[in-house]
């Protein structure tokens, strides 16, 4: 559960931080990160386009200059866009000035006022910097569709069992999610539609 739905305690330790947005009707918010890449996210537009959802697309800047048009039609279509670093930087492992230095070098493709540390992983320095400028959305269910030691129904299980209203839910458009995501999000999305959940963007 530590992974698939942080506790109370780790929230915790992120003041600064949205895990979730509980509101009066069951919403859910459906976001993809790492992307965009033209092997993935293609379908995951599609994919969305079919079912009329509307999701939060958590960009890493480096594949948003490899794929300024792909990154386009994500916003083209209806979907909102946020920041995930430029290169998908390790924040544990950086200066709080170095790892800002990076997030605004994304910023400067993305554009966005919304921004998602990678692996979720920030030191508190880090956040009291880019509070100042950014909201800072963490999640309230991973779906961890990235392992390979999980099936596609195990994925897909991780959203029965954990989304609640105001979940915010992470899938990746990513190469090593592929797998996962084909089985999973069809799936998820028709599941949370058939118990009264809406979709909403952040």
């Amino acid at each position: 559960m530590f992974i698939e739905q942080p506790p109370f305690f780790y929230r915790m330790l992120f003041p600064e931080t949205i895990w979730r947005i509980p509101g009066d009707k069951k919403t859910v918010y459906l976001t993809f990160d790492d992307g965009p890449i033209p092997q993935v996210t293609p379908w995951v537009l599609d994919v969305l386009d079919y079912y009329e959802v509307k999701a939060t697309f958590f960009c890493v800047g480096d594949n948003v200059a490899r794929n300024p048009n792909l990154f386009q039609v994500i916003r083209d279509r209806g979907h909102q866009v946020g920041n995930h670093t430029m290169n998908h930087v390790k924040g544990m492992s950086m200066s709080p000035e170095k790892y800002v230095r990076n997030v605004m070098n994304a910023h400067d493709l993305i554009q966005s006022r919304l921004f998602r540390p990678p692996h979720g992983h920030m030191l508190p320095g880090q956040a009291k910097l880019l509070k100042k400028d950014f909201s800072i959305i963490m999640w309230d269910v991973v779906t961890r569709d990235y392992s390979n030691k999980l099936s596609g129904e195990q994925v897909f299980g991780n959203v029965k069992r954990y989304a609640r209203n105001g979940s915010i839910i992470v899938f990746h458009d990513s190469i090593k999610a592929e797998r996962n995501l084909h089985y999973a999000l069809p799936r998820t999305i028709n599941w949370l539609r058939e118990n009264g959940f809406l979709f909403k963007t952040l």
